[in-house]
């Protein structure tokens, strides 16, 4: 299979994969396709398979590509076993749609909260619609857990001090993928979205444990 018909097998899973994003990959050791005498890629239905392994752990479990590489390594050993995956359509963004366009009433019906519950979460400043008041699909778990939060009494003017971190957590990825992206090669500006990801999921779960490791010994 040629680069392009890899391609257009992926994107119906993945329709934000590129030219570059495989090439990166290659470069990763991740993927190795054969070269023809005149230099042009040629992939293998395994080697399909493969990419398709690697980008589902990157969007599904946020899996750092050295970690990605491990699992490959231990899968073509016969050490470990993968778990089939059910395929998902997405957007642009890798993100599975939604059949309507995300509005606070569409997230508030999705997220089964009383629609007040989005305004006030938007009044307070923890979500944040886009143009013509469009929210991204990360906004369904801010509410799911919001609403979670609120039955114990946290309402959604506590959770400005978790948009405040989020906000300066972002700030330190920014400043880790800065030099990549202010590259203005293709291939430059994949390795800034994979470290974005990366060092994002990073940051989440560092928040996570430390969180965890204060209210252990809230507990009798």
């Amino acid at each position: 299979m040629r680069i392009s018909d890899v391609l257009a097998a992926l994107r119906i899973e993945f329709p934000a994969v590129t030219t570059s994003k495989l090439r990166f990959l290659e470069e990763q050791g991740l993927v190795s396709p054969v070269r023809t005498q005149a230099g042009y890629r040629q992939y293998s239905p395994a080697d399909v398979e493969r990419l398709r392994f690697v980008l589902r752990q990157q969007r599904d479990r946020y899996m750092p590509l050295k970690v990605i590489g491990e699992r490959l390594a231990a899968l073509d050993a016969g050490q470990d076993e993968e778990v089939p995956t059910r395929a998902r359509l997405a957007t642009r963004d890798g993100v599975a749609p939604s059949p309507d366009r995300l509005t606070a009433e569409r997230l508030a019906q999705e997220a089964g909260v009383e629609l007040e519950l989005v305004t006030e979460l938007v009044r307070q400043g923890v979500l944040r619609p886009g143009p013509r008041g469009v929210f991204d699909p990360w906004a369904r778990e801010v509410v799911t857990v919001a609403a979670a939060l609120a039955d114990h009494g946290i309402d959604a003017r506590h959770l400005r001090a978790f948009r405040a971190a989020a906000d300066r957590q972002t700030d330190l990825v920014d400043q880790v993928v800065a030099p990549w992206r202010g590259q203005r090669s293709v291939s430059a500006r994949a390795r800034a979205g994979t470290l974005a990801a990366e060092v994002g999921e990073l940051c989440a779960r560092m928040h996570a444990a430390l969180v965890r490791s204060s209210v252990h010994d809230l507990a009798p």
